[in-house]
């Protein structure tokens, strides 16, 4: 009897230790550190002149500073060069699943990169193509057989495409399918890669991408995987995100019927609520007005949307979902890229980049942009002009963000007619101090848009919605562009501690002074620039706990 109370007492404590087991593992996930995160398309070839790993970790901190915390690498694989396109082919054309492309650097060099990727918190996920391969791929010789073939037992592009450098994988075999899912773990394994951007999932048989999402979640528990589809059934194969092409894909969706003149603010309001409707329990949408295909077929925002670019490019950051800024958007970059050839990036200073920073960092602070959560979902406030603007709230544990979007290329004035949460916002653009109340009226331009975020849920503002009465008023800075030398002038109301800060678009540090405490009256600021670079630097004027900001040129 002894010895079978003992086993009983012994299963009991395995089943015990099954079930924590259990629990531990349906808890890790990646929404563990993807909940408050964007995305950050790279090109390697055209990010740089260099064109390698090691030219891309040197803008690191940069990206860093930008905020959106998870970068997707296109393919980094050796590309094909039978039947190449261009002089130097598609990423898309992979040549070796288990090797990096030499022009990028060795795998030595990627592991480099991605350890410090890690090193600064950020992630990074691989583009992997399971559909097809070069025609010169190292299968074609070792395994034949997993390819499709015509009637004379020739290779083939995928059907319906024309994609002629590459040819479509048979994935009736076996072998193929396991070979695939043990090279998508060497990377997870062996490199440390946070997850996968799968091209052309629709391509690949949905019983592969069951099994082969499931095999990757057991090896990494806490995987990213982004599928390339806008299909509902894509998040029941195992996938976490998907694309939005109803957003904007391809030239399609309901940025291009408003651009079009064909939908308005109302057909907005329809399309997150559909988002809303059919995507929740978790599944995240991948919103953007770029990426490679579109910048590369389609055109750039600028091109495609426009004076709308701006408008679309902020939204794409407040509605449900993760937003996505390929390279070089947050430049202004106004052309098309050479998908073929090499063209790099023409970088530059630009007001996006501080945007895209304000906007990602919103999302890393306030849960009322945190992907993944539908008690966070959008609600619309209805106005007096419903069809030229989209006012919405969003909310979570206490923390709110109000969107207000003029979708029309005509000024407009609008009066809400919902109840909101009224009190004091900041303008998460400007940092201005705004007092938000129901019955105040919004003038808008054209395209014009507000982010604000609840600093105050108290309605002790002017009953009109005027700013909030400051400390203190910064003039502009005199002159602008300037060289080597500019003033701003400081008025203070009430007795406060000064302090000026330059940062360079980079976020680095170029100029910390502290003023001390000033009496009310006018104070001026000489700030003596004549060791700096030219170009466009962030200046903040700190009086106490409040803050201005203001842009400055240098120019020698």
């Amino acid at each position: 009897m002894r010895s079978i109370r003992n086993f009983t007492i012994s299963m009991a404590s395995c089943w015990v230790c099954w079930f924590v087991l259990s629990i531990q593992i349906v808890a890790q996930s990646h929404h563990d550190w993807s909940y408050n995160l964007g995305l950050y398309e790279v090109n390697i070839r055209n990010y740089s002149e260099e064109g390698t790993f090691e030219a891309f970790k040197a803008d690191l901190d940069r990206i860093d500073s930008l905020g959106a915390g998870i970068l997707w690498l296109m393919p980094i694989h050796p590309i094909g060069e039978e039947n190449r396109l261009g002089s130097l082919g598609s990423p898309y054309s992979v040549q070796d699943y288990y090797a990096v492309n030499p022009d990028y650097g060795s795998l030595d060099a990627f592991k480099s990169l991605v350890h410090e990727i890690h090193e600064r918190g950020m992630y990074v996920i691989i583009d992997w193509v399971a559909n097809h391969t070069s025609w010169d791929h190292v299968l074609t010789q070792s395994n034949p057989e997993w390819y499709v073939k015509d009637l004379a037992g020739n290779f083939i592009p995928p059907p319906g495409t024309n994609w002629s450098d590459v040819i479509e994988l048979n994935y009736d075999r076996q072998g193929l399918r396991t070979y695939m899912i043990e090279a998508m773990k060497f990377w997870v394994d062996s490199v440390g890669v946070d997850g996968f951007r799968f091209d052309a999932v629709d391509f690949v048989p949905d019983d592969f991408w069951t099994v082969a999402t499931q095999e990757l979640k057991e090896a990494k528990p806490d995987i990213f995987l982004l599928a390339e589809g806008p299909g509902e059934e894509l998040i029941d194969l195992g996938f976490h995100m998907n694309y939005s092409w109803a957003f904007y894909g391809f030239g399609g969706g309901i940025l291009s019927q408003i651009t079009q003149g064909v939908a308005d603010a109302n057909s907005f309001r329809t399309f997150v609520n559909a988002e809303q409707r059919n995507y929740s329990d978790g599944a995240y949408r991948l919103y953007f007005i770029s990426n490679h295909d579109e910048n590369a077929w389609e055109g750039s925002p600028a091109q495609l949307f426009g004076p709308r670019a701006v408008n679309f490019a902020v939204l794409s950051h407040m509605i449900n979902g993760m937003p996505l800024v390929y390279n070089g958007e947050e430049a202004g970059m106004t052309q098309q890229l050479a998908f073929f050839d090499k063209d790099v990036i023409p970088w530059r200073d630009h007001p996006l980049f501080d945007y895209y920073q304000r906007l990602f960092a919103l999302k890393r602070r306030n849960a009322a942009l945190w992907n993944g959560f539908d008690e966070n979902e959008a609600v619309r406030i209805k106005t007096t002009q419903n069809a030229p603007i989209y006012m919405f709230e969003r909310s979570k544990d206490g923390d709110r963000v109000i969107g207000v979007f003029n979708l029309s290329a005509q000024s407009v004035d609008a009066q809400p007619t919902d109840t909101f949460s009224e009190g004091t916002y900041r303008n998460v653009l400007t940092d201005e101090l705004q007092g938000l109340s129901q019955d105040m009226e919004f003038s808008f331009c054209p395209w014009q848009f507000l982010v604000l975020e609840q600093v105050s849920s108290n309605a002790n503002t002017h009953p009109s919605g005027d700013l909030v009465p400051s400390s203190f008023k910064v003039t502009p800075a005199y002159p602008n562009p300037f060289n080597p030398n500019t003033t701003v002038s400081v008025h203070l109301n009430t007795i406060n501690e000064l302090k000026v800060e330059v940062y360079d678009t980079m976020g680095r540090l170029q100029l910390a002074r502290s003023l001390g405490v000033r009496n009310p009256g006018v104070h001026s600021v000489v700030i003596q620039a004549s060791d700096w670079s030219s170009g466009t630097y962030l200046l903040r004027v700190y009086a106490g706990n409040e803050v201005h900001l203001q842009r400055i040129s240098l120019i020698k």
